[in-house]
């Protein structure tokens, strides 16, 4: 673990070199808009999310896809929206395509 107790290393982007990689930096400004990416241990982007200024991302969220992720990864399983951990999962095959409404009902 490292200082702080923050598991993994933070980096800031003063020149804004990253968020141009991931066009995130708004020229005009000088700044970098609201972004995140979950990138995976093979350095795939799985999922991103932007936003602009006014609207904060939510951590909650954040957390949740994580998780959907490392279950998927584990168990090949998907997840619905929403998806918390515990909850029902699916196993992907050819016998839900335009069936998974019936699988996944609204509690």
């Amino acid at each position: 673990m490292v200082e702080g107790g923050i598991p993994f290393p933070m980096v800031s982007d003063q020149n804004g070199s990253i968020g141009r990689l991931y066009g995130v930096y708004d020229e005009e400004a000088g700044v970098n808009i609201r972004g995140r990416f979950l990138i995976d241990p093979d350095g795939i982007i799985q999922a991103a999310e932007i936003l602009t200024p006014p609207v904060g991302r939510n951590p909650n969220e954040l957390i949740r896809q994580i998780k959907a992720f490392q279950h998927h990864k584990k168990t090949g399983e998907v997840m619905p929206s929403g998806w918390q951990e515990g909850e029902k999962t699916l196993k992907p095959s050819t016998a839900l395509i335009g069936n998974v409404w019936k699988e996944w009902q609204p509690k």
